[in-house]
């Protein structure tokens, strides 16, 4: 067996781990990684000659390359994640489980002898900043070069890893190989009581970075449980006034809610000297601090982004920050060896190719980019990056926002009464589904807290470890609920959005300092037009305010009767303050 690179490990507790799954994988090499930007470069040129990456136009889009994967591989598989633990009941309605002996059993099986003819890539990896002591180390042993490039941009990956780990046996074990991608032997399994992650038959983002939701959230969120801190899958933000005052904010969207955009928003011309800073834009590890606030740190060093639908106008600093070392996949390409998805801001250029190769034209029928095509760019490429997102003690959150996609009912923003009614309001969270899902246009899918697919054990224990985390936090950050998505009797969007989200944000800020008034209503607290700043924007009138702000009592009523059936589903382990809530809401209703 050939041995590459520069980075093999001396910690005995690691090598030993290695070793073992060498034997069971048996690949021709090991390439033991080490993060240096000549491996980068070398990895590059080997994608490149077995044909995984394309170079793209190096003067459009320098260190910029494209992958197209197998079109039966193109999204993360809810149905194929396991959670493995001893007993069923600990992972919940809403999680698959299996046995774990069962499992591995299965999984071997389907391992042994996976890597011959291949190489396997040995990715040590830190999750968060070095000397947090939220931190967490992984490795991932994976036979996928696509797979260690995009893990060196999505991570802290190599010697700065096996830094943090020391000779610490506490990191995370992740195998993966692409086996022959066939869905038939597909498995994203966790193993949360050994630390241990197994992805099988996939080479999609969301099912092989192992760093990502795997051990982002699903691992992390159990161990988060078990240690009293928080994994939550939320963007982090801070909001710099002209004076220099800094406030930070958590936030939580369904997918398709414009959680990415949020995180990079940019104040209208009317906040001249305000400034957005990203801190995450998806996954936020949150523990109490010694000041009696919650401390929160981004764990990824990178964003792993859907394409369609981003452009100079939803995101300018997303669209800066994938202008170089940006892996593109499933996308579409230009005849000069550019990119393109649907609602780019340009249209397509004759001669366009799609994310499957084939020539396309706007009549072929079919989308040019796969609608879940996606970048992966470092962090670092963003204008306006947090200056606080290495710090290992993480940033103070004030806010924590809640949203979803609702085009009726429920208001632009309102706030909490207090933490407990905010988790009940988290724990409700919905979103309208596309005419193309199941179920049809308007049909609301719970996803409480955002986290329905990625939280590691039962959902009624999760709302329990969030109702145990106020007594251990002095100050908790304010919740709050937007929804960018309300619609006049027309169907058209009532509030601008984009930029001026951030006059939403200026009141969430001002109430948590509070600077802002509002009026106490069956839901919470909202703004009167008022209170809230729309001075300069044009086309939009205080009526339409009090139209996005209507609370319409009998749409409520319908909307109460809605939640029933994700409580319902959860009620052997739901916490009895959830129920409270929810006679209270109906009594105010």
């Amino acid at each position: 067996m050939k041995e590459l690179g520069n980075g093999k490990p001396s910690n005995k507790a690691l090598l030993e781990w290695i070793e073992e799954q060498i034997e069971l994988c048996q690949p021709d090499a090991v390439y033991w990684l080490d993060g240096s930007d000549e491996e980068d470069l070398e990895l590059k040129r080997i994608a490149v000659e077995q044909g995984v990456l394309i170079p793209l136009n190096q003067e459009k889009r320098p260190g910029c390359y494209y992958h197209r994967s197998n079109p039966n591989d193109v999204a993360r598989v809810e149905n194929l994640t396991f959670i493995c633990t001893p007993g069923e009941e600990e992972v919940g309605p809403t999680n698959n489980w299996a046995p774990p002996e069962e499992m591995y059993a299965k999984l071997r099986n389907l391992a042994s002898g996976c890597m011959k003819g291949r190489t396997m890539y040995v990715a040590p990896y830190l999750m968060g900043p070095l000397g947090s002591d939220l931190s967490m180390v992984g490795v991932e042993l994976t036979d996928s070069v696509y797979v260690a490039l995009n893990m060196r941009i999505m991570s802290r990956m190599g010697k700065v890893a096996l830094e943090h780990l020391g000779d610490s046996d506490h990191f995370n074990k992740g195998l993966h190989s692409t086996l022959d991608l066939s869905p038939d032997r597909r498995f994203i399994c966790h193993f949360p009581q050994d630390n241990t992650i197994i992805s099988l038959g996939s080479g999609y983002g969301g099912n092989v970075l192992l760093g990502k939701k795997c051990l982002g959230l699903r691992i992390a969120s159990y161990l988060g449980r078990r240690e009293g801190w928080m994994a939550e899958h939320m963007l982090i933000l801070g909001v710099e006034s002209p004076e220099g005052e800094k406030t930070y904010v958590a936030a939580a969207f369904p997918s398709a809610c414009g959680k990415t955009n949020f995180a990079m928003l940019i104040p209208p011309a009317k906040y001249k000297g305000w400034k957005i800073w990203t801190v995450g834009d998806d996954i936020s590890w949150m523990k109490p601090g010694s000041d009696g606030r919650l401390y929160a740190i981004n764990p990824e060093a990178g964003y792993f982004g859907v394409a369609p639908g981003t452009n100079y106008k939803s995101n300018p600093n997303a669209m800066k920050t994938i202008q170089k070392d940006t892996i593109f996949t499933n996308v579409a390409l230009t005849p000069d060896g550019d990119v393109w998805w649907e609602g780019m801001d340009d249209p397509a250029p004759q001669g366009t190719i799609d994310w499957k190769g084939n020539p396309w034209s706007p009549e072929s029928g079919e989308k040019a980019a796969h609608p879940n095509s996606r970048f992966t760019a470092p962090m670092a490429n963003n204008p306006d990056l947090a200056p606080e997102v290495n710090d290992p003690e993480g940033v103070p959150i004030s806010a924590i926002i809640f949203g979803g996609r609702r085009a009726t009912t429920i208001p632009l923003v309102f706030q909490a009464f207090n933490w407990i009614h905010g988790v009940f309001i988290g724990a409700t969270v919905g979103s309208e589904m596309t005419a193309a899902a199941v179920g049809g246009m308007g049909q609301v899918r719970r996803d409480p807290m955002a986290m329905l697919p990625f939280c590691g054990y039962d959902m009624g224990d999760y709302f329990a470890h969030w109702l145990s985390m106020r007594h251990k936090i002095q100050f908790p950050p304010r919740i709050f609920h937007v929804n960018w998505f309300r619609k006049d009797e027309e169907g058209k969007f009532i509030w601008p959005g984009y930029g001026e989200n951030m006059r939403v944000l200026k009141w969430i800020i001002d109430r948590c300092r509070g600077r802002s008034n509002a009026h106490e209503t069956p839901l919470g607290w909202i703004p009167d037009s008022a209170d809230f700043d729309l001075e300069g924007l044009q086309g939009f009138t205080r009526d339409q305010f009090d139209e996005l702000q209507n609370i319409d009592l009998q749409a409520w009523k319908k909307e109460v009767i809605s939640q029933d059936e994700l409580f319902m589903k959860l009620y052997p382990h739901l916490p009895k303050e959830m129920i409270f809530q929810r006679e209270l809401l109906i009594s105010r209703l």
